[in-house]
């Protein structure tokens, strides 16, 4: 019988200072005194519920994630995690990563996240441009995202830094100058990505004015290759990382590895065999709205399994985001769907010239990488 794969923990803290205009993720206006005590214990009861499902598996990672997760101190993320420990175990190695709002930055408040247990944090720093970072409703000014950065990468084994290209009326000088001021701070990794226009947010009921596609395209080659000949590996759409600086958590997702979800809005994926010996694979997510989520008897709001139809387009939508795609012995391990049922998709982005032709590995090529969409596309009849 096939091993499970991997197990990782996802945890949701919901609360934000304040909604930014484009953010589409589940995250509330802490409009009063956050409930911290009362959240970390059903945060903790929520995962005692979903612990019959991690079977023998240990933790391979653990990611706190928001909303803004440096909204709580230093001593509810110490209870959080002592909670995770004495409930499941977490493999020697495993990454711990934990968000962080340069907005919420006390270099104290970052030692007790470390103290804690926190040995990879990732700072939302979006732009070190004033007016950009007014634009986009971050609560955060340029010195303060400097700051957070600095003390990050003292304190911190892996530190992550996030921003944002393609800002409304932003310049390629610009772009570039955000992301040369994110590399001086030389952290290990950098997620660098563009603003896209989400549903139910403020930027799409009121679109600000974005770069034309002739400079983002300019930002994009200029931004890649300085980040390349900085010693940064762009092994993920949006992801690049100095040589093990990986993101282990993403690269759980990214490999269609399992994830238990606790926290309001949270979501997991979950893998079992059957009596029959037959792989299958759930998803969960938990109640949006955090008040209802304290309610233990609404925490659940739904389970779906993943039909045996729908698991190669699901594999291939997180495993071909990897540059160097995944091992073909992983895709059966996975998804319980045998090799042989996707090898006419597999044919047809070869001529396209989408997909490597390679008898181990699954991988998109420059052009698979350039025109993914197309390629997944293959993957959804």
């Amino acid at each position: 019988m096939s091993l499970l794969p991997p197990l990782s923990l996802y945890v949701h803290i919901p609360w934000c200072v304040r909604k930014c205009p484009y953010c589409d993720f589940n995250s509330h206006a802490a409009t009063e005194e956050l409930p911290e005590a009362d959240y970390v214990a059903a945060l903790l009861d929520d995962l005692e519920s979903d612990l019959p499902l991690a079977g023998d598996r240990p933790l391979q990672s653990v990611f706190i994630g928001g909303g803004t997760p440096s909204l709580f101190s230093a001593d509810a993320i110490n209870r959080l995690m002592r909670g995770v420990r004495e409930r499941i175990a977490l493999a020697a190695d495993a990454e711990i990563t934990l968000e962080a709002n340069p907005g919420t930055f006390e270099r104290e408040r970052f030692e007790g996240y470390h103290a804690a247990g926190i040995n990879r944090l990732s700072i939302g720093i979006q732009s070190f441009n004033a007016e950009h970072l007014k634009q986009l409703g971050r609560i955060h000014n340029p010195d303060e995202a400097c700051r957070a950065a600095e003390a990050a990468v003292a304190i911190f084994p892996r530190v992550n830094l996030d921003l944002m290209h393609g800002l409304p009326g932003q310049s390629t000088e610009q772009a570039l100058s955000d992301l040369k001021q994110a590399l001086a701070f030389d952290p290990g990794h950098l997620s660098w990505y563009q603003l896209t226009i989400e549903p139910n947010t403020e930027f799409h009921a009121r679109p600000p004015q974005l770069p034309v596609d002739e400079t983002l395209w300019t930002i994009q080659e200029q931004g890649q290759a300085l980040l390349a000949d900085h010693g940064y590996d762009q092994y993920e759409v949006s992801a690049y990382a100095k040589p093990h600086q990986q993101a282990r958590h993403n690269l759980n997702y990214w490999q269609f590895g399992d994830y238990l979800g606790i926290g309001a809005g949270a979501h997991g994926k979950l893998s079992h065999f059957d009596a029959e010996g037959q792989l299958q694979i759930e998803r969960r997510h938990k109640l949006r709205q955090p008040k209802g989520y304290m309610d233990p008897s609404k925490r659940l709001a739904g389970q779906q399994p993943i039909p045996h139809d729908e698991r190669s387009f699901e594999f291939m939508m997180n495993a071909l985001r990897l540059t160097y795609g995944t091992e073909v012995d992983l895709f059966t391990q996975r998804t319980g769907v045998n090799f042989s049922e996707i090898q006419p998709i597999l044919n047809k982005a070869y001529a396209l010239e989408l997909l490597d032709n390679s008898n181990s590995r699954l991988a998109p090529t420059r052009q698979g990488r350039l025109f993914l969409n197309d390629l997944l596309a293959l993957f959804l009849d």
